[in-house]
């Protein structure tokens, strides 16, 4: 496998003692480092053109994805002088040495799809199809895929359908009969502090609200201390019966 093949993709972790790549696979990234090979030029003292100034190249150096797909192996070869352009010749000559082998090496472990054309790891090529995992997934992990996703719906199927809460919707408000607002759930009404406990007519047993006279169910006068009305349309002044329906006493005129 040429060189040419690999440096669009890969990484120089190469220090001034010695040199050393990682290269990736196309489509998980995953990555490929290389045998680290020693310096013999750096073991001399040679790496560099001006050893006086204490430079080094680890900052010049630092790793980065070559991430361009159209590299060559010229652009490639003029990348990688620029980089080192504080590197002696000898240790440059060492450098284009060792990436030839490092690519060497990287070949066993990488393979090129003829569909897409990309390089790509052992994990993520179909040796069955002989082509990658994009261009051809594995039978295997497909069916699997597919059943995990099947399984998926059908549980948010299920979720939709299913009825987790019973309760009913309904929302009471209890108007306050002083103030005509609402008066929230507790004995006196957060308004207007009127008391929200109701008046018990001792005659039918109905509630009423505090601010009413009459029990609005038979009309029995609730004012404390009065007397209750025996029967609908009985006079409680002159004890005149009159019709059930009658808003006055015939006798007397009282009201009722």
């Amino acid at each position: 496998m040429s060189m040419q093949a690999y440096t669009r993709n890969y990484e120089d972790n190469s220090t001034e003692a010695g040199f050393q790549f990682t290269f990736y696979c196309d489509i998980c990234r995953d990555g490929f480092q290389s045998t680290f090979i020693p310096s013999e030029t750096y073991k001399k003292g040679g790496a560099f053109r001006a050893l006086g100034t204490g430079a080094s190249m680890l900052g010049g150096l630092a790793g980065g994805l070559l991430g361009n797909a159209a590299w060559s192996a010229e652009r490639g070869a003029d990348a990688i002088s620029n980089r080192f352009s504080q590197a002696s010749p000898e240790w440059q000559k060492e450098h284009e040495k060792a990436f030839a082998v490092a690519v060497d090496e990287a070949a066993q472990h990488f393979h090129k799809c003829p569909a897409c054309n990309q390089y790509v790891c052992d994990g993520c090529w179909n040796e069955e199809e002989g082509l990658c995992v994009n261009c051809a997934p594995r039978q295997e992990v497909a069916v699997a895929k597919a059943r995990a996703q099947a399984v998926q719906r059908n549980i948010e199927e299920k979720a939709q359908e299913a009825t987790v809460w019973q309760g009913e919707l309904e929302s009471k408000t209890t108007i306050c009969q002083s103030c005509g607002k609402p008066a929230g759930s507790g004995k006196h009404c957060n308004n207007c502090g009127a008391s929200m406990e109701l008046k018990v007519c001792d005659k039918c047993g109905a509630k009423n609200a505090q601010t009413v006279r009459f029990c609005g169910t038979c009309g029995n006068n609730l004012e404390e201390g009065s007397a209750p009305t025996a029967e609908p349309g009985k006079c409680a002044k002159c004890g005149t019966q009159n019709a059930p329906d009658a808003k006055f006493c015939g006798e007397c005129g009282n009201p009722f």
